[in-house]
């Protein structure tokens, strides 16, 4: 069964492009905003990996993290952060804020490395990488 990876982003086009890069490796499931994925999490869906954007409506990136973080069902999910905000933030500190956050990585970005990253990240093999 493959594994299945949930993506948070406001942007379809960013939605389209990586579903399109893990697709043919991983069951991929969208959401376009924390609310959209919390309701789909909340349902009894699972997901192996998260990756999320941290500017979005409704419910941002951030508050997604705080609520992952904090929830005893989610708190172990390996979440990845893909964002043009990092610019803004130090990853390091991202890292350090949600226990459960292993990959920083930058928009624009590279799809082979974002494939590697996570695929170590559902084998276990990534512990935090920026």
């Amino acid at each position: 069964m493959k594994k299945k990876v949930l993506i948070i982003d406001d942007s379809k086009p960013i939605r389209l492009l990586l579903d399109a890069i893990l697709g043919r490796h991983y069951t991929v499931m969208t959401a376009q905003d924390g609310l959209e994925a919390m309701a789909w999490l909340s349902k009894g869906n699972a997901a192996d990996v998260i990756i999320t954007d941290l500017h979005m409506p409704n419910i941002d990136g951030w508050e997604l993290l705080e609520h992952l973080s904090g929830s005893y069902l989610y708190k172990d999910i390996p979440v990845m952060v893909l964002s043009g905000e990092v610019l803004n933030t130090e990853p390091t500190a991202i890292i350090a804020r949600f226990d459960n956050v292993r990959v920083v990585m930058q928009k624009p970005f590279d799809p082979v490395v974002l494939l590697e990253k996570v695929a170590h990240m559902l084998n276990g093999q990534l512990t935090v990488s920026i």
